[in-house]
């Protein structure tokens, strides 16, 4: 089984992000990666994906928005070789960025039918092949001595040739944010589980009695990471919903499916995800790749520094 295709979902106009996002797609926004360098968010998931081993990528965008991402690589890479020249740093980005454009396929999501609809419209890239799938409002760290999320995912998908979810586990009173799901934890295998039930954005009642996992800690779930390694198979499940004439069209009922048609297992990645999107979560991702990357000092001293100052006002 090799994995040599992914796609990143960055159709969503990102209502939480405003006034941003009515003029610079969410993809875009700028963050200063873990090697101490500002890139554009969907640059950083690229690159994630990249170090897995992954060689072409399908960005689901929205109407209009294929040229614009191209348009604005294409002006970063020349404000990088114009503005720092005989720089080795300016170069080297300047052919990551290249490398991105030559992989990068872009493909609209001509209506806003879902989440599961944004996955489906990439079937023609896919194909009948295994695939990465990446959330493109979500930044992944992490440990800083580890191997990165996406590749220990490939990982275990390759070596047991089937479906990967990535999960995180998660307290009780978060988990209405996410996909949650329970299963049988493999013998002598930690952290890895056989799916066997799914669910959207539980509610805390609905969880206790129907998504207990056996060996976490109480009060604690297992939440998806937005990061899975996924079969052509989930595309048959999804085809069903959009020829339903549903115009809401999920992706955790063609998971559900796919469970219970095939192997299909779950991995507690090491690390965490970041949703940019929600409230403080362009922050909380700044500072969680600070304190992994280069400018890790740097980072601590900031937040002591901001702490302090936060205290001193207090007293005043």
């Amino acid at each position: 089984m090799k994995i040599r295709k992914a796609v990143i979902t960055a159709a969503a106009r990102g209502a939480r992000l405003y006034p941003v996002a009515d003029t610079v797609q969410k993809a875009m926004l700028p963050v200063v990666d873990i090697d101490g360098l500002p890139k554009p968010t969907i640059q950083i998931i690229a690159e994630e994906a990249f170090a897995a081993g992954i060689e072409e990528i399908c960005v689901i965008c929205a109407p209009g928005d294929g040229p614009r991402y191209q348009n604005a690589f294409t002006s970063l890479r020349n404000n990088l070789l114009e503005s720092y020249k005989n720089t080795d740093w300016a170069r080297e980005e300047a052919e990551k960025i290249d490398h991105l454009r030559t992989c990068l396929h872009f493909q609209e999501q001509a209506e806003p039918w879902g989440y599961g609809h944004a996955v489906y419209c990439a079937r023609d890239f896919v194909k009948e092949e295994p695939f990465l799938l990446l959330l493109g409002d979500h930044l992944y760290v992490s440990n800083r001595s580890g191997q990165r999320s996406a590749a220990q995912l490939i990982s275990l998908a390759v070596q047991e040739e089937c479906a990967v979810s990535a999960v995180n586990p998660t307290i009780e009173h978060q988990i209405h944010r996410y996909g949650t799901l329970t299963g049988k934890h493999l013998p002598n295998r930690k952290g890895i589980y056989q799916i066997e039930r799914i669910i959207e954005k539980p509610s805390m009642s609905t969880a206790e009695l129907e998504l207990q996992t056996p060996g976490l800690r109480n009060g604690y779930y297992l939440c998806f990471f937005g990061m899975h390694v996924l079969t052509p198979a989930v595309f048959t499940s999804l085809q069903a919903q959009v020829e339903s004439g549903n115009q809401n069209i999920q992706l955790t009922p063609a998971l559900q499916e796919l469970a219970q048609k095939e192997k299909y297992l779950a991995l507690e990645v090491k690390g965490n995800r970041y949703d940019l999107s929600k409230k403080q979560g362009l922050l909380q991702a700044q500072i969680a790749l600070g304190l992994a990357g280069e400018a890790h000092d740097e980072t601590l001293t900031s937040m002591v520094d901001l702490l302090a100052e936060a205290n001193q006002r207090k007293t005043l």
